[in-house]
């Protein structure tokens, strides 16, 4: 019995009073699987009890539910969650985009804290703060060595409250004291919406809240109005993480005109199964379009890319995306507090469900895998073209992903590139408009110069995997009849830091030049800078260019 109790997994152990209220307005036969919950319940209200009453030591009430919560949610997808009260703000800014506070992203290096990023219009802008900017205190307390996170939960608050903070210059060392008036934070569902190549628009979509599609619809509107040229879209939903499945329809419909399925949903509960049509006039259902995907595009970029795809209304370029073809509802509990559950699956115009993982099938060990290619299914767009279920969307035309350089990444995470930016933010009064700025071979020397004394040295992957290589042959006992070899190959592999930045100077180079654009134009000049030298935005550039390449990739038989 005791057994029975310490498997975690297995032990239904949460929501106790309420459920229990429920099994007792049903009668249950022995064989109907409602009985079995009620028992088993009942059995764990009981154990509880007793354990709670005489075991030595006090136990946690709120902690011991938790971790029973979370031995129950093991045994579901990662995206059936407890919402504590606590937590409610995250459930709130998933479908809304707003939260309580400064308007900043914040980065910890070392013992201090310093902003990455300032939100244009917010709190933090308007009080003068700068990326760069290093957090001395907080309301009086020092936050030298505080954790990131303790920061990030002080900076967010309620509209209207106050925060006192001292900042110091990340150049000159001087200290100045703020008062921050939080306020409502409105994260922009559209980052960036312009014109590249001269006739091409892009928009590029963070998340789908509130209101989101009607921004990209406005944004949409503004580009062809005023570029009555224009020779297609790109609508770029890479690394957007989905959201409301509502706000989905509304970004189809766009491109797609008034009653046309573009998602539809099944579950256990029958009467919430629902098929979406686009419920007005698009705003343009002739101009070339290409949507743009990578395996960080989930949910409702998915629904939006699936319905494109399955329509033959535009093309999908990029990378396969995440494969998330469920969808949650939550659900009240008591105490103010939620239940985030899968309660259906997404099917497509097609009809296919694009689940890339498959929970209901778990191995002994409780893992989980993917569909395996023998059991996808195959479906045909309205064309004819065809496609599959079971592995997210696969784009019409495929682009590898691209991939740092090691010395690249090394400079990132140690924040040289940050810092030098900063430091050539408050050396240069302007630069020239993002689209447009470059850093000349001197300024790029200049950087060299910056980085030296500094340690930026790491490991590059062909080393880890000579590394890898060595630890196994001394345990296969074949290291000594290979010894030579590999310290002549360790020495060829050995990798100069002064080479590797020479080596990888272009890609560096890139990155300056978008953390400077981003000091002085946000986050926009940041995306404005980055297109010129976009794979996927440049394949479909081509593409919408050459209405023969874009004709054929929608015919059946080229996907």
């Amino acid at each position: 019995m005791r057994a029975f109790f310490n498997n975690k997994r297995k032990l239904a152990a949460t929501l106790i009073l309420a459920v229990l209220a429920i099994a007792g307005i049903f009668a249950f036969n022995e064989s109907d699987k409602y009985f079995q919950i009620a028992k088993n319940l009942d059995i764990f209200a009981a154990f509880y009890r007793e354990l709670n009453t005489y075991y030595v030591d006090d136990l946690p009430p709120e902690k011991v539910m938790h971790k029973g919560i979370d031995a129950i949610l093991e045994e579901t997808d990662p995206f059936t969650d407890f919402i504590s009260e606590e937590n409610l703000d995250d459930l709130k800014f998933m479908a809304t985009g707003k939260y309580g506070g400064v308007g900043a992203s914040i980065n910890t290096n070392g013992d201090w804290t310093a902003i990455t990023d300032v939100y244009e219009g917010s709190p933090m802008d308007k009080a003068g703060v700068k990326p760069g900017d290093i957090i001395v205190s907080m309301d009086g307390k020092s936050a030298k060595n505080m954790a990131q996170e303790d920061i990030s939960k002080q900076l967010k608050g309620a509209p209207g409250t106050t925060l006192d903070m001292v900042f110091r210059n990340p150049v000159n060392g001087k200290e100045t004291s703020k008062k921050i008036i939080r306020d409502e934070i409105n994260v922009k569902a559209v980052s960036y919406a312009g014109i590249v190549k001269n006739d091409i628009g892009y928009i590029r979509m963070t998340q789908f809240t509130e209101n989101s599609g009607a921004l990209v619809r406005k944004a949409f509107e503004k580009l062809k109005q005023s570029n009555p040229a224009m020779k297609g879209v790109i609508l770029d939903l890479r690394g957007n993480p989905g959201g409301l499945l509502d706000e989905a329809v509304v970004v189809a419909n766009i491109f797609v005109d008034k009653g046309k399925q573009i998602v539809s949903t099944k579950g256990k509960v029958k009467n919430w199964d629902r098929v979406y049509e686009t419920t007005g006039q698009a705003a343009d259902t002739r101009l070339p379009l290409a949507v743009l995907t990578n395996h960080s595009s989930a949910s409702a970029s998915e629904i939006v890319a699936g319905a494109i795809q399955d329509l033959d209304r535009g093309l999908v370029i990029g990378q396969r995306s995440y494969g998330k073809g469920l969808v949650q509802t939550t659900r009240p509990l008591p105490y103010n507090t939620k239940l985030k559950v899968t309660t259906a699956k997404y099917y497509t115009p097609s009809g296919r469900c694009i689940q890339a993982i498959d929970y209901s099938h778990r191995g002994e060990d409780g893992s989980v895998d993917y569909v395996p290619d023998s059991l996808r299914k195959t479906f045909s767009t309205t064309g004819g073209r065809s496609v599959k279920d079971g592995g997210g969307i696969e784009p019409d035309a495929k682009v590898e992903a691209t991939y740092l350089s090691q010395v690249a990444l090394t400079l990132l995470r140690k924040q040289f590139i940050f810092d030098y930016a900063t430091n050539y933010y408050y050396s240069h009064p302007k630069i020239a408009p993002a689209a447009t700025f470059e850093l000349t071979d001197e300024e790029f020397a200049d950087f060299e110069k910056f980085l030296d004394n500094k340690d930026y040295s790491y490991k590059t992957r062909s080393e880890d995997a000579l590394e890898t290589f060595k630890s196994t042959a001394k345990k296969e006992k074949y290291y000594d009849a290979v010894a030579k070899e590999l310290e002549t190959l360790e020495q060829k592999m050995k990798h100069d830091k002064k080479q590797d930045l020479l080596k990888n100077k272009q890609e560096i180079k890139r990155l300056l030049e978008e953390e400077i654009a981003n000091r002085y134009y946000s986050q926009e000049g940041r995306i404005a800078k980055s297109l010129a030298w976009d794979n996927e935005v440049n394949q479909a550039i081509t593409l919408l260019h050459d209405p023969a390449a874009y004709k054929k990739l929608l015919t059946a038989g080229n996907l």
